[in-house]
C-alpha cells in the first residue's frame, strides 16, 4: 500500500504539470490551493487503504522509448502464477480491479506527460480544477439580500478620446446612500439559465441586462457552474449619472460568490469586474466606496476616506428626462477642456474634504449644450438663497448633487425646486463608504 500511495502522488504531480500546467495555480486562492490538496491527500489515502491484503502494483512510469519493451513484459507475464520474484523491468504485473485501476490512470498521466494538450482541452481542464477546488458550495435554495448604492463624480476630468473610440478619464468616485435593493437565491441544480425579475417594466431582464451578463462573467471566471434567481427593486434612476447598472453587476458578482461558498478573493472579484462586458465601473463598486477611476474608469485606485462629516447631507435632483452619453461625448469641445490636474484635484479633496473651491466636470458644458434646461436646473441649484457648499453634475448627467444642507431647509427646497422644474425626483442621500473588503454597503434601513 505504501507503494501504491507514493505511486498515486507521482501520478497526481505528472498530471498536474502536464495536463494542467503550473498557470492554474494563479486562478486560485489560497484556501482553495489548501484544499485542492487535501482533497489530493484524502484520495491518495483511501487508495492506499483500498489495497491494503491485496496484491499491490509499482507501475513505474517508464521513459518514452521503454513504453513498447515494457507493454511486451506485461504481455509475457500476464498469464504466468505469481511467483513472489520481480520480472526484469520492475513491473509486478497484477490484473486485480484495484490494479487494472490504477493501471490505467497512470497511464492516462503518462498520456498527459507525454503530450500537449490542446488549449481548449487546457481551459476545460482548468476549469474543473477551479471546480473542484472551490468546492462549489452554492447550495440550492440559499439567499441574501444585498444594498446596490448609486455613485457621485466628486470630479472628472476627461484626458483625450483613445484610438479605440473611449476616453480616458481621471475622476473621484464615491458611493452615496441612495441605491437599489437586490435579493439572491441559489436555483435548483436542474437550472439551466439565471432568473431575473425587477419592479420597473421599462427595465430588461433578459441576457443584455448587466446582473445576468455579470452572473455568466463571474461562472466562467469561478468555474462554479450554479445559476441564480435575483429580484431588483430599482430605486437608482436610469441615465442618471449615478451607475445604476454598474452598481446593480457589481452587486450581482459579490452575492454570486458570497453564496458560492467565497471561491474568489475581494482583489480577484476587483479583477474580474475589469471586464467591457458589464461596462467601465463595476470595478468601482467593488472597491472600498472611494477612488480614483483612470483610464476608461476600469482602473480603480481605492483613496482613503475623505474628511467629511458622516452625515453630511447630499441631494441629489434629477431631472424627468435622461441623457445619451454618447451624445454628450459627441458634443464634447476638446479645447474648452480643464487643464487642471487630477492628482492636485484628489490632493484637495483629500485634504480640505469639500472645504475649497475645485469642483470640475468636464462634461457639464457639452451636457448643457445638448440639454440647456439641464444648465438652467443647475444655476438654481447653486444660487446663493440656498447656501450649498457645492452643486454639480454627477458623471454624464442628468442627476445634479448638492452638499449640505440648504438654508430653507429640507421640504422647502424640494417644494421650490419641482414647482420650477419637471423632475422625477429629490433623494436626500449621504456619502456611503463600504465597511471592509470583505463586507457589502449596508443600506439607510440597516
Amino acid at each position: 500500500s505504501l507503494k501504491t500511495y507514493v505511486t498515486f502522488l507521482s501520478m497526481v504531480g505528472v498530471w498536474w504539470r502536464g495536463a494542467v500546467g503550473d498557470p492554474v495555480s494563479q486562478m486560485l486562492t489560497h484556501s482553495q490551493k489548501v484544499r485542492t490538496v487535501i482533497q489530493c491527500v484524502v484520495i491518495g489515502v483511501v487508495l492506499a487503504l483500498a489495497h491494503i491484503g491485496a496484491r499491490q502494483v509499482a507501475f513505474a512510469l517508464p521513459s518514452l522509448p521503454a513504453r513498447d519493451a515494457a507493454a511486451s513484459t506485461i504481455r509475457e507475464t500476464a498469464a504466468q502464477p505469481w511467483s513472489g520474484d520481480m520480472p526484469a523491468g520492475g513491473l509486478y504485473p497484477d490484473f486485480s480491479h484495484q490494479g487494472c485501476l490504477l493501471g490505467l490512470v497512470a497511464c492516462a498521466s503518462a498520456a498527459a506527460a507525454f503530450m500537449r494538450p490542446s488549449r481548449r482541452l487546457g481551459i476545460r481542464i482548468r476549469a474543473s480544477v477551479q471546480r473542484w477546488a472551490a468546492g462549489d458550495d452554492a447550495l440550492p435554495g440559499a439567499s441574501l439580500s444585498l444594498f446596490s448604492p448609486a455613485k457621485i463624480n466628486l470630479f472628472l476630468r476627461i484626458i483625450r478620446k483613445r484610438p479605440d473610440g473611449y476616453h480616458d478619464l481621471a475622476s473621484l468616485f464615491h458611493t452615496v446612500s441612495l441605491g437599489d435593493a437586490m435579493s439572491m437565491e441559489v436555483l435548483p441544480e436542474e437550472a439551466k439559465s439565471d432568473e431575473l425579475t425587477c419592479n420597473l417594466p421599462n427595465v430588461p431582464v433578459d441576457g443584455s441586462n448587466f446582473v445576468i451578463k455579470a452572473l455568466q462573467l463571474f461562472r466562467d471566471r469561478s468555474g462554479v457552474h450554479k445559476f441564480f434567481k435575483v429580484n431588483l427593486q430599482k430605486s437608482i434612476p436610469a441615465q442618471a449619472g449615478m451607475g445604476g447598472g454598474s452598481s446593480n453587476a457589481a452587486t450581482a458578482i459579490y452575492g454570486a460568490n458570497k453564496l458560492s461558498g467565497s471561491p474568489a478573493s475581494p482583489d480577484q472579484l476587483l479583477q474580474w469586474a475589469d471586464d467591457p462586458i458589464i461596462g467601465s465601473d463595476p470595478a468601482f463598486f467593488l472597491s472600498g466606496g472611494a477612488a480614483m477611476c483612470t483610464g476608461r474608469g476600469e482602473i480603480v485606485t481605492p483613496v482613503s476616506p475623505l474628511p467629511v462629516p458622516e452625515d453630511l447631507p447630499v441631494y441629489l435632483v434629477k431631472p424627468a428626462y435622461g441623457l445619451s452619453t454618447g451624445k454628450v461625448f459627441k458634443a464634447l469641445d476638446y479645447s474648452a477642456l480643464s487643464t487642471a490636474d487630477a492628482d492636485d484635484l484628489l490632493a484637495a479633496f483629500q485634504k480640505q474634504g469639500i472645504a475649497h473651491g475645485q469642483w470640475i466636470n468636464d462634461l457639464e458644458r457639452p451636457a448643457f449644450d445638448v440639454c440647456p434646461e439641464l444648465g438652467e436646473l443647475r444655476a438654481y441649484l447653486a444660487a446663493e438663497e440656498h447656501g450649498f457648499q457645492a452643486v454639480m453634475m454627477s458623471g454624464s448627467g442628468t442627476t445634479i448633487f448638492c452638499l449640505g444642507e440648504p438654508r430653507e431647509g429640507g421640504a422647502e427646497f424640494e417644494a421650490s425646486v419641482k414647482a420650477r422644474f419637471d423632475l422625477e425626483g429629490v433623494w436626500r442621500a449621504s456619502l456611503l463608504p463600504r465597511p471592509a473588503p470583505g463586507e457589502w454597503y449596508a443600506g439607510p434601513e440597516a
